[in-house]
């Protein structure tokens, strides 16, 4: 008797993975959010063959939306090639038959971490980012249901304070990643880890948005052309990451958010986060046929 002998191939125990009652449900919520931008919307986030925290609420939404016709890209940190990205992108076409791609414009589905991809998104595409923590008002209301009943009266005076302190103590609002944002003028959303950088990118956006936490069970979206607006005051506007003189050591690209790289010599070099905006880059800089897509950002000025 051998080990081959007691095994079979693996196989889904469904398509797409998650059997048909979670889909139908989370398909439930996700409706519910887009009717209601920003608000957050519980669900039964079921187990998937990875750890809490590591992408589980992005995965279930994007398995939820995937077919056999999808062509699905996978970012972490802004990079298709981390160990988790592509981990998830290979589970993800393993169990739906999609398509893989590391190319933003070619893609159905854009699941990511921490980043929104430089390259403007279209109407017939769908972003779907990992949330950590979904709740804005955890910073300044721990009790759930009281942070619940602030939502439903929007009563959000507790985050404006904490932004004026930070203003008063450092002289500018050190918020970074996760900075609060108004949607479609009734709830403050934290629109997962993103930098500063990337929050425009939701306003008056072509394409539907879903963030998902899997380990808080909570979803929500932002529909395309909604607006999302950064909390600011009228005298401090808002600011996002200084990286318009930074240039890319690899590709050579200028004006867009970049990844610092500490040296041994106590310096630091800059590589373009985005790293399929690198590739096709130094492919284009190389004579071959590279198309890159209308970005976000021109010259470090956001002018999408």
């Amino acid at each position: 008797m051998s080990l081959a002998s007691l095994t079979k191939d693996w196989a889904a125990t469904s398509y797409g993975f998650l059997d048909a009652s979670a889909k139908r449900e989370l398909r439930r919520k996700m409706l519910k959010a887009i009717a209601v931008p920003g608000c957050q919307m519980p669900y039964a986030s079921r187990e998937v063959p990875m750890a809490r925290g590591w992408g589980t609420g992005g995965l279930q939404v994007t398995l939820t939306l995937v077919n056999s016709a999808s062509v699905v890209k996978v970012i972490d940190q802004g990079a298709d090639d981390g160990v988790n990205a592509a981990s998830i992108r290979r589970f993800i076409s393993r169990v739906s038959g999609a398509a893989e791609t590391w190319d933003t414009l070619g893609a159905t589905i854009v699941q990511s971490r921490h980043r929104i991809p430089e390259e403007i998104m279209r109407e017939d595409q769908v972003l779907v980012l990992q949330v950590p923590n979904p709740e804005p008002l955890r910073g300044v209301e721990p009790n759930i249901s009281i942070a619940r009943q602030m939502h439903a009266d929007a009563d959000y005076g507790k985050l404006w304070l904490t932004l004026y302190e930070q203003i008063v103590r450092k002289g500018r609002i050190m918020q970074g990643a996760s900075y609060p944002a108004m949607v479609n003028g009734r709830h403050v959303m934290t629109p997962s880890p993103i930098p500063r950088w990337d929050v425009p990118k939701l306003d008056m956006a072509q394409h539907l948005t879903f963030l998902s936490a899997g380990r808080e069970k909570r979803l929500h979206a932002v529909p395309p052309y909604t607006r999302v607006e950064p909390l600011v005051f009228s005298d401090r506007p808002y600011q996002v990451e200084d990286h318009a003189d930074l240039t890319c050591r690899r590709s050579g690209v200028r004006g867009f958010f970049m990844n610092e790289l500490p040296q041994d010599g106590g310096g630091s070099v800059f590589e373009v986060s985005d790293s399929n905006l690198g590739i096709k880059a130094i492919d284009k800089a190389d004579g071959a046929a590279t198309e890159i897509g209308q970005t976000w950002y021109r010259n470090g000025e956001y002018s999408a």
